[in-house]
């Protein structure tokens, strides 16, 4: 799966994120204003990008720009290392993620969003005969939970957890909460600043000793984060300390685009 955003996008990111013009960074990037908007928006140049100065303009570090501009990706995992875990992808426009977890023994199984549409998820489950007993949402965009009425009328009995506006008090999250899917252990975390209801989601206890997993929504994507269209400031600070935290081993599942780890992303991200 390829990275969610290409440098055109990152750049047009951060510009949005400090309100920078874009008369200062064509100047910068030493590209015309069109130049510097086919560049936004294909993610290529016909002219070399000083990426030097616009790591400067844009208080960022150069060489992990220069690597998203070089194409960069996460190394992909091996994921056999947990077994109960499934990345169902889902299109309508633009494709969007949701997993699957569960304990293979008993065959708990939790689901962390919806998608577009749900019918992944439910093959699965079928599949692998598992028996959901909760339902995680990572935030309330329409693209993470437009199947989610249609899961719930076909499992009723879900415990459901999210921050949701309007979530019943039971059902919401409870921070230092821990949710056991058989063996597995669920904590919850905020990472609001892209959506206002934005959590992450980190899952222990897999077979083998296996490293962490995060899901994380929209807070981090392999090489670039969600907009910060509510705060930028808070959309950074939250995943800051909320997921590159984690040991550096910890998989990470976002919203959009392939699996990464901690350790990738704190090497090659250039938000952070």
């Amino acid at each position: 799966m390829p990275t969610e955003d290409h440098i055109g996008d990152v750049i047009a990111k951060e510009c949005f994120h400090q309100d920078i013009a874009q008369e200062s960074v064509a100047k910068a990037a030493g590209l015309s204003l069109d130049e510097l908007d086919a560049f936004q928006e294909t993610g290529e140049s016909s002219k070399p990008v000083n990426y030097d100065a616009l790591a400067e303009l844009l208080s960022m570090d150069a060489a992990k720009l220069r690597g998203i501009a070089n194409k960069w990706e996460p190394i992909p995992p091996n994921l056999s290392r947990w077994p109960g875990l499934r990345q169902v992808v889902s299109e309508e426009g633009f494709a969007v993620n949701a997993y699957l977890v569960w304990d293979t023994k008993t065959k708990e199984a939790a689901i962390f969003d919806t998608g577009w549409k749900a019918d992944g998820l439910f093959k699965i489950i079928d599949e692998e005969q598992l028996n959901p007993t909760h339902f995680f949402v990572t935030h309330s965009h329409i693209d993470h939970v437009a199947d989610m009425n249609r899961v719930r009328e076909r499992f009723p009995n879900l415990v459901m957890r999210s921050d949701m506006k309007g979530t019943p008090e039971g059902s919401r999250n409870k921070r230092g909460e821990v949710i056991s899917i058989g063996s597995l252990r669920v904590t919850n975390f905020q990472t609001t600043g892209h959506a206002a209801d934005g959590v992450t989601y980190v899952i222990d206890g897999w077979p083998g000793g296996a490293p962490k997993v995060a899901i994380v929504g929209d807070a981090i994507f392999a090489g670039s984060m969600g907009k910060g269209k509510l705060s930028p400031e808070e959309a950074k600070r939250t995943a800051k300390e909320a997921i590159l935290t984690l040991p550096d081993d910890t998989l990470i599942c976002a919203g959009h685009g392939p699996f990464t780890t901690v350790g990738q992303e704190k090497q090659h991200n250039p938000f952070f």
